[in-house]
Parts: structure tokens; sequence; C-alpha cells
């Protein structure tokens, strides 16, 4: 279960891509900071000493976009690895869309399908969108929830 994997690397992050069941639509936010301004990402970051996985998701997901789901069933999406840095990107079905509150790392949000992802993307998650195991993953995700 992701609850009881723990962070073992110092420079660990996750995010999530929130699939909306009722739509067929992805969660996307446009960033607001120095490094990544102009770009669209999901919701994540960096996950704090001793958190889960699922720890760490719902944190920064309540501080980036004021939404964690009571409950939320993680599937692992991919797990990126280098020398210094390791990312976990989850998939996460919800019933209906929202209207996330955005802290002041977003300047903005959308709803997309999976054929029309925003541009630019966050270089991370084009990488990531643009594996075909992550696209076989997320065609197969969607269809289950569907």
């Amino acid at each position: 279960m992701i609850n009881q994997y723990m962070s073992k690397v110092e420079n660990t992050s996750a995010g999530i891509f929130f699939y909306c069941d009722s739509t067929d639509r992805f969660l996307f936010l446009l960033r607001n900071d120095e490094k990544n301004n102009g770009f669209w990402g999901i919701p994540g970051g960096k996950l704090e000493n001793a958190e889960t996985l699922s720890q760490g998701l719902a944190r920064e997901c309540q501080e980036e976009i004021a939404f964690f789901p009571t409950n939320a069933k993680l599937v692992p999406i991919q797990k990126f690895v280098n020398n210094s840095f390791t990312y976990h990107t989850f998939f996460c079905t919800i019933p209906d869309e929202f209207i996330p509150v955005l802290n002041d790392e977003h300047v903005g949000y959308c709803w997309v399908d999976v054929h029309h992802y925003p541009k630019p993307l966050h270089p991370g998650l084009f990488n990531t969108i643009n594996f075909d195991v992550v696209q076989t993953k997320l065609k197969e995700l969607t269809k289950k929830a569907a």
C-alpha cells in the first residue's frame, strides 16, 4: 500500500494526475515561480522529513489547490530517479471536477481531456507524458474509470 512507503531519498517529490470520471478530463495547474513560470504541471511537490508519499501528496495538494480526496486511491504511474532526485507520479480518479483554490505557486488551472494537454508543459511532466508506458497506463486507467 502507498501509505507505507517512506521517503528514503532526501530530495523526493511526488505529483498526481487528478482524473474526473464524469467528464473524462485531467486537472492541470499553471505555474507561477521563477524556475517554471508559465509552464503547466500537476499538483504535487517535495516531501518533508519522514512523510510517506500519500502524506506528502495530501499536504501538497491541500497547500496548492485546497483539495485532496478522503480515502484517495493512488495508482503509481511512474518513478523517475537520478543521482540526486526521485519523483513519483500517481493517478487518482475523482467523481466530479472542482474549482481549485490556488496558492501563490500557481496562477491558473484547466481541466482537459487526454488528447489536449495544455502547452507548454513543465519539462519533467512533458517527458513523463511522452513515455509509451505512461500513455498506456493512463489509457487503461481512464477506461476502467469510465
